[in-house]
């Protein structure tokens, strides 16, 4: 651990170089002021599938790492969790009715089809036949209905609501109001089969259709504001995945057993043993084989490189890292945000901390590009999409010095930081989550970037939060938090409306804009079914992102996962048809590393 600590130490104070313009001395001949070159890593280079030729074992458990500095929520249903580790949890026993394909479109090969009318407003789903809850029960049409019942209702508490696809169907609104006790534009015409319609054709239905259903016959008898914490929900969720919930120690450890009539067929594995496993021991637990499978910290990769019982796979992901700015509240009694803190209203001031931050030094000293700078909010893992032509915020400390000055906010008592511009102290509150070595060298770096430029940035009491923490702290808009650095996975809807749109309750920097609301609403248009328009949109809205700056995209990700030799049939292919009941193992035991 104290070996780990000292090599982040160390690349934080190569990343500092970066950002004050003064380098750390070496040894050797030469020019002592050059900073050694970062190894760097190309996840282009990596394969998606792991090669494991062995024949599969009949039965086999494996043990799947859930990479983690803090417990996990435990919110286990789609329609109600909010952090990634809940969702990897679920993978393993819900889904969704539909598969997809390389572009992330549904497709008629997973637990449901569709057809899609002429005019595109109305979607058939048919449920197929053997298609059943783990307790026996068959998942009907009537499921997927009590699915958007409970995200419409008033009552519900969740965030998925601000999804234009659901808030668009026929009678949505006047069923969120109150006004109706049904959906009128969602219609079951027998046990299996029924159909949805919006009052707007949307190209999203194809990407970002929610199609993740309820079991109404378990649940109906719950309040809806009191099903997200309910028992049935936390310690006793079924689904129709290919695994069964047998054991769940809260926020530690998930058992699951085979479900031996999963629709698609009975899978590979006998069960799965999920754990909660510390950043800081994850490279361990694999060479020790205590779990075959991780999501794999990017910092560690090159420790990790070339440990002989592990393979690594990965991809360009579907996500980036972010800062944002707290610009306003959630009005829940509206349902939209409120643009109303007058702290970070000036863009030149937002245009100026961007300036000041060296992504392309943290992308290659501390994460050997396997994350590289952002550029827009659109990430390149939607190719037909990503704005390349946009370069974003580079590196410029005296253009972001440039802009704190015709901002007014100038060092007027001579102390090297900047009042405001009625010349009181300008002091930034920072929140930054733990976890992994380098989360508060990371931090630091950032705040050094801000002070070299003129800012007082100070982390949120003092520290870093733990997950849970610091998104109860984003989500409620602790007034404290004046900016905050944080990840969004975009999933595979291209539309970015979920998160940056007027009444998205995950548009957590509150910032609100006509001409935004223009363009994400033309880039679900009816027109935008023409690729080629929607991606004039969605250019236009890149820009106008990069021009206002409510958030700082800051580096794009690499997905890499570490698995164990004996597994076989895993992939991070998005056009692989292999799933969790592909996957297995060819021994009883996994491999170890060997030491000499």
């Amino acid at each position: 651990m104290k070996r780990k600590w000292l090599a982040a130490l160390a690349a934080l104070l190569l990343v500092l170089a970066g950002c004050t313009g003064k380098s750390d001395t070496t040894s050797g001949k030469g020019n002592n002021n050059e900073k050694p070159a970062a190894q760097k890593e190309d996840i282009s280079k990596f394969p998606m599938t792991v090669k494991n030729d062995g024949k599969i074992i009949d039965g086999g458990v494996l043990k799947y790492g859930l990479v983690s500095d803090t417990p996990f929520e435990g919110t286990l249903s789609y329609a109600f969790y909010t952090g990634a580790p809940d969702a990897e949890i679920l993978q393993f026993f819900d889904e969704s009715l539909f598969r997809t394909n390389g572009d992330y479109e549904i497709t008629n090969d997973g637990a449901a089809t569709y057809e899609l009318s002429d005019d595109k407003k109305t979607m058939t789903i048919r449920i197929k036949d053997n298609v059943n809850w783990h307790d026996g029960q068959p998942v009907t049409a009537e499921d997927l209905e009590y699915a958007y019942l409970v995200i419409g209702h008033k009552d519900y508490i969740g965030v998925r609501y601000g999804d234009p696809l659901i808030q668009g169907i026929v009678g949505m609104e006047e069923y969120h109001s109150g006004k109706a006790d049904k959906i009128s534009g969602i219609k079951v015409i027998d046990k299996k089969t029924l159909t949805i319609t919006w009052k707007q054709a949307n190209p999203s239905v194809l990407t970002g259709i929610w199609a993740y259903p309820l079991p109404k016959h378990y649940l109906k008898d719950i309040p809806i504001k009191d099903l997200a914490k309910s028992d049935k929900i936390r310690k006793n969720p079924i689904g129709f995945g290919p695994f069964k919930v047998k054991k769940i120690v809260p926020g530690e450890s998930v058992e699951f057993v085979r479900n031996d009539d999963y629709w698609a067929g009975k899978p590979n594995l006998e069960g799965v043993i999920l754990k909660v496993v510390s950043p800081q021991v994850v490279l361990q637990a694999l060479k020790k084989g205590e779990i075959d499978v991780a999501g794999f910290p990017t910092d560690q990769y090159l420790n990790a490189k070339g440990t002989k019982n592990i393979q690594f796979i990965g991809k360009v992901d579907l996500a980036y890292n972010y800062i944002g700015f707290k610009l306003g509240h959630w009005d829940a009694k509206k349902q939209e945000n409120v643009m109303d803190n007058p702290k970070f209203q000036n863009k030149k001031l937002r245009q100026a901390m961007a300036y000041a931050i060296n992504n392309q030094e943290v992308a290659d000293r501390l994460y050997h590009g396997l994350r590289f700078p952002a550029t827009t909010l659109i990430p390149p893992s939607f190719p037909g999409y990503h704005d390349s032509s946009i370069k974003g915020y580079t590196y410029n400390p005296e253009k972001a010095k440039q802009l704190l000055d015709e901002a007014g906010y100038k060092d007027v008592d001579g102390d090297g930081l900047r009042e405001d511009p009625n010349g009181k102290k300008f002091k930034i509150n920072f929140l930054a989550m733990s976890g992994g070595d380098i989360a508060e060298p990371l931090a630091k770096f950032y705040m050094q970037c801000w002070k070299d430029v003129g800012l007082d940035v100070q982390l949120v009491d003092g520290r870093l939060a733990e997950f849970n923490s610091f998104y109860d702290m984003v989500e409620k808009d602790d007034p404290k938090v004046d900016v905050y650095a944080a990840a969004w996975g975009t999933g595979t809807n291209v539309d970015p409306y979920g998160l940056y749109g007027r009444d998205a309750m995950f548009n957590y920097s509150r910032w609100v804009n006509e001409k935004n609301d223009e363009l994400l609403e033309k880039g679900h248009s009816e027109q935008a079914f023409d690729k080629e328009y929607r991606r004039k949109i969605y250019s236009e809205w890149q820009k106008l992102m990069n021009e206002e700056v409510p958030v700082i995209p800051t580096l794009y990700r690499s997905a890499i996962y570490a698995v164990n030799n004996r597994v076989a049939n895993f992939t991070v292919d998005p056009s692989s048809k292999l799933t969790w009941k592909d996957v297995g193992v060819t021994s009883e035991q996994p491999e170890v590393e060997q030491y000499e």
